[in-house]
């Protein structure tokens, strides 16, 4: 009754208040490679690295700060391996590579704008049976691949399948920089006929989680292991999840990966309304054991394609996740920037300030020493601020900055209003002061999104400006358009 009790006490405030931005809060997006819908619509190198900036461009304007792009598509990639094919999405030719690694690219790219980039891996279907990546694994492992009408799947219930992908994760996660490997599908297909009791399915879905959490953390222990599991957890006392949740349809015990250490985040799919999707997120907060949860949202469903959905549908949702504690994620991607039904509008309003992703405090890591020999020098339209390298006590291969200004000392950095530059590797930083004296203060955050004390020095003499700051305008080096599409 409590729970319910909540929920209804959220509902009433969102009618009539927008949640206040908080410092910290996952404002994620899932790019889809998959047929190019998202991501790239052109065969052409340069076409599709510039469309790739001008998407991150507008998902930076509106605060997202983490991205997953889909890297293992179906038995294929959008990176170079010896494990699997090319998919056909990047030149149009599938198993043929282009001249640049997009996965690299992407990365690259996102960490530029202080954003994480996530390798978002399919992880149990294989495509088309007679589709080149599925061809190829039948033909290494024969008896690992099942199929389903014209599908194919591999087998949740061989241990092989969880020592195949758990070398494949450990491949991403040693070549490249990510920031987290998330899951999709890391479940039984919903087409499989489950012989095996349901206590059994999840352990071997569970055993496949636990294999490739076993080869990535010792890689790169900071390293956020994901997955995006059916938006239902399972039946609640008074909310039934009509035939349709993770626990007992799919045997996906995702909460079950949170409370032993498993998983360090979940993005639920919860593509649904009403009490389809407040008490099953409550649900998903009572349940995630510190970690975090950033529920996807289904900003497709407002397309008049789709469900027609209202825009406050969605709004509503984004409100009582914020003042739950929780993030969100926007599936999909093009749906977001093509600013459908005006969601795109709504979120570069309602994200005020920019965000950084929760710490992972679970992993005991110790925070860096503050940053020393903080130096600003004032110029007549911007200040050059810089510092010295702080100490790492993580054993992760580099430091990140976070970068605070504020009219009044000292800098408040747990205000999220005074944060203008997230993640950058850069000891040092220009910030256009439009005529306005600031005091700063710089942080340094290890990989595990720990921070350590401040570092502030003033500039000359304050003053006492009521006007808030636009953080758009004063990040340093990113001159973004005012991406206001045509709502559709």
């Amino acid at each position: 009754m409590k729970k319910i009790i909540h929920i209804f006490v959220l509902l009433a405030l969102v009618l009539s208040t927008k949640a206040g931005n908080p410092k910290h809060e996952v404002r994620a997006v899932w790019l889809t490679t998959i047929g190019g819908i998202d991501w790239p619509h052109s065969y052409s190198t340069a076409t599709q690295q510039r469309e790739l900036i001008s998407i991150l461009d507008q998902l930076q304007q509106a605060g997202i700060n983490m991205v997953m792009i889909q890297t293992r598509v179906r038995a294929t990639t959008i990176f170079p391996t010896t494990t699997e094919p090319w998919d056909g999405c990047i030149t149009g030719r599938p198993g043929t590579g282009p001249s640049y690694d997009p996965l690299q690219f992407c990365i690259d790219e996102c960490h530029r704008r202080g954003m994480e980039c996530h390798a978002w891996i399919v992880t149990i279907p294989v495509g088309k049976w007679n589709g080149l990546g599925c061809k190829q694994l039948r033909q290494k492992y024969p008896a690992l691949i099942r199929k389903i009408g014209d599908e194919g799947y591999m087998d949740p219930e061989k241990p092989e399948t969880g020592d195949y992908l758990a070398r494949f994760c450990a491949e991403v996660t040693r070549k490249y920089d990510v920031d987290g490997i998330h899951l999709d599908y890391i479940r039984y297909p919903e087409t499989w006929k489950i012989k095996v009791s349901k206590n059994q399915g999840r352990e071997y879905i569970t055993d496949i989680v636990r294999k490739i959490n076993k080869a990535v953390k010792p890689l790169k222990p900071w390293i956020k292991l994901s997955c995006s599991p059916i938006g239902k957890y399972d039946d609640l006392t008074r909310y039934r999840s009509n035939g349709w949740n993770a626990n007992t349809t799919v045997c996906q015990d995702a909460q079950g990966w949170l409370r032993d250490g498993l998983m360090d985040a979940l993005f639920p799919m919860m593509y649904f309304q009403g009490n389809n999707f407040y008490p099953f997120a409550v649900d998903w907060l009572e349940h995630s054991y510190g970690r975090i949860v950033a529920p996807g949202l289904a900003v497709y469903m407002l397309h008049p394609r789709e469900k027609n959905w209202d825009l406050e549908v969605i709004t509503r949702e984004m409100n009582v996740l914020r003042d739950l504690g929780l993030g969100c994620t926007f599936f999909r991607s093009k749906f977001f920037t093509d600013n459908t039904k005006g969601i795109y509008d709504f979120t570069c309003d309602f994200n005020v300030t920019p965000a950084l992703i929760p710490p992972m405090t679970w992993s005991g890591k110790q925070a860096p020493s503050a940053v020393s020999s903080l130096q600003v020098k004032r110029g007549l339209s911007a200040d050059i601020i810089s510092w010295q390298k702080a100490i790492d006590n993580s054993g992760a291969d580099y430091l990140l900055y976070n970068v605070y200004a504020s009219d009044h000392m000292p800098v408040d950095v747990s205000n999220p209003q005074n944060l203008i530059s997230a993640r950058q590797r850069e000891l040092s930083i220009t910030i256009p002061h439009k005529g306005r004296p600031l005091y700063y203060a710089v942080t340094a955050m290890n990989r595990y999104g720990l921070e350590s004390e401040p570092a502030s020095m003033q500039t000359f003499g304050a003053s006492r400006s009521s006007k808030p700051m636009d953080f758009r305008q004063l990040i340093i080096g990113n001159k973004l358009k005012k991406y206001k599409s045509k709502k559709k």
